[in-house]
């Protein structure tokens, strides 16, 4: 199939594409290869877009949703699914889309709840590839991508300039803790970003980690295109969390009604807001088990979490290196060596 629209113009950050319906249809809805959303009618659209081809030559698909309103605002772009595992994330999008198709908005919202296909239908967090030389990758390591570059990679940059970047004032990308491990609602924040702060109180977490961000990461990719940016971890990887979820869209939701106000906006901050976490991870192998709760607060050298062998012997004790808050914990007992057992927050 060709292309009914072709690039033109340019701006700061990229080349301005318009909207490019590649002729075919899916389950009635229209495949894109390319999306500049001020092309579309005011309204709700759904797309698939036609992201990359994997190793016999099939197309794939990320569902696209598009809710664009009567009064013009900012686009406000959501994501999901970058970790297969990550499905409160993913649940929390879908619950976000059915709530917006009966909610006046202004501006327009992208909704992308399911980028990393092969990780969600392997049940894992990282991108799967035919490339043996390749094998597993996390793909909020490599943002923006690469042309030029491996699957994973070629991935990345097709989402990013034809999809992802062209659409974005705002950006939200959702996740939780891996599997095995539990966060509450939590948010990444570039406190040197002042919206990027403010829409993370908007959520209403249970805490705010201050984060300068690491290279590829998408929430740090966005804040380096001029776009504010969050991460939102919603719970844990493979556990549904219908509370949370609730939450999550709850928080969305503010942020995509006060999305105009945004610069004038004073905050109360949230309960935790801290800069700092220590990762307290397992020095051997063993059935682990945390003595801990989430958002409880320890003292230094307090007893976090106990190991024992296969015969049920205490093998270890693990202290708290710091006084903090816990902020995640394992939910699965089995411990590798190097495996997270508690994470705690603090100033």
């Amino acid at each position: 199939m060709t292309n009914t629209n072709t690039n033109t113009n340019t701006n700061t950050n990229t080349n301005i594409i318009t909207t490019q319906l590649t002729g075919d249809i899916i389950n009635n809805i229209a495949v894109i290869s390319a999306l500049n959303v001020d092309d579309l009618a005011i309204g709700q659209h759904q797309f698939w877009f036609n992201v990359a081809t994997n190793a016999l030559n099939q197309d794939q698909h990320l569902p696209v949703w598009v809710f664009k309103g009567q009064q013009a605002g900012k686009k406000v772009m959501i994501t999901a699914g970058i970790h297969g595992d990550e499905l409160n994330g993913i649940l929390t999008a879908q619950q976000l889309a059915r709530q917006l198709q009966n909610t006046e908005i202004c501006g327009c919202v992208i909704i992308v709840p399911a980028i990393n296909l092969s990780g969600i239908i392997h049940h894992h967090r990282d991108f799967y590839g035919a490339d043996q030389d390749l094998s597993t990758v996390n793909l909020n390591r490599y943002f923006p991508g690469n042309n030029q570059g491996n699957a994973a990679e070629r991935y990345l940059a097709k989402l990013w300039h034809h999809l992802l970047l062209p659409n974005a004032d705002i950006a939200i990308d959702l996740h939780t803790q891996t599997t095995g491990t539990c966060y509450p609602l939590y948010v990444f924040a570039d406190f040197r970003v002042e919206s990027a702060l403010t829409i993370a109180r908007l959520m209403t977490p249970d805490a705010i980690l201050n984060d300068p961000g690491d290279q590829g990461v998408l929430e740090t990719v966005w804040n380096q295109h001029g776009v504010s940016a969050i991460t939102v971890e919603v719970g844990s990887g493979k556990i549904t969390q219908p509370e949370l979820i609730t939450r999550a869209v709850a928080g969305v939701m503010q942020i995509i009604t006060h999305q105009q106000q945004l610069a004038a906006m004073m905050i109360e901050p949230c309960a935790i807001e801290a800069s700092n976490i220590s990762s307290i991870r397992a020095d051997i192998g063993g059935l682990t088990l945390a003595n801990v709760e989430m958002l409880t607060s320890v003292k230094k050298d307090d007893v976090i979490a106990t190991q024992y062998d296969l015969f049920g012997n205490i093998i270890k004790h693990y202290t708290a290196p710091c006084d903090g808050t816990v902020l995640s914990h394992n939910t699965d007992a089995l411990r590798d060596a190097g495996a997270l057992i508690v994470r705690l927050i603090h100033d």
